[in-house]
């Protein structure tokens, strides 16, 4: 029987772009698998996860970012220990990657104000709550006022959210890449450091 095999599957060069295609496929497809990752941070013993939204990708600065509440309880974590990765995986590719990062948390600066001013009527409604995430609640509740719930506010009213909203940037150190084939799993490592790139193959 023929096996057919991507054009990548012996080659770690095509596998490196292969890895940039489908991040920024991620970013500007919101069907695609790459677009909702699993985002990873923790100090100590005590570790979280949860799942993020791809907001931008950049190969020549090597980082990809996403957007987040400043009063969240990842964000307390990065402030305390930086170092974080990130879990993708796209099952119809049968491609995993693991990204271990160092995360920078930008907040009312240029970097926020721009990705702010691109942000639509209904993304705001995220900061737009009283209380953080994670906060304690007596009910169950969206944490928002009815208004708000309702998108029953305008862009102008949307602008007090800002003082909520926080970027991160997410510089890559390594990206583990696992491409799962009946014939024969595949696994490579690529460390990225000082715009220098090591490729290696690993033993799936």
């Amino acid at each position: 029987m023929k096996i057919n095999r991507p054009e990548y599957y012996n080659d770690l060069d095509k596998i490196y772009l292969k890895i940039w295609d489908l991040l920024k496929n991620g970013l500007a497809n919101r069907d695609a698998s790459f677009h909702i990752p699993a985002f990873v941070c923790g100090k100590n013993e005590s570790f979280d996860s949860r799942i993020v939204v791809l907001r931008g990708v950049s190969q020549k600065e090597k980082k990809i970012w996403f957007h987040s509440d400043i009063r969240s309880i990842k964000i307390k974590t990065l402030k305390t220990n930086s170092l974080s990765s990130f879990l993708f995986y796209d099952k119809a590719e049968k491609i995993q990657l693991r990204i271990s990062c160092d995360s920078k948390i930008n907040y009312q600066n240029e970097i926020t104000k721009n990705a702010w001013k691109k942000t639509v009527h209904m993304s705001r409604q995220c900061y737009l709550g009283e209380k953080g995430p994670g906060s304690i609640s007596t009910t169950p509740t969206s944490g928002l006022s009815k208004n708000i719930d309702d998108y029953k506010y305008s862009i102008e009213e949307s602008e007090i959210g800002y003082k909520n909203f926080c970027l991160v940037e997410n510089f890559i150190n390594t990206i583990e890449w696992l491409y799962l084939a009946a014939k024969g799993h595949r696994r490579a490592c690529f460390n990225i450091k000082n715009n220098s790139l090591e490729k290696k193959w690993l033993i799936p």
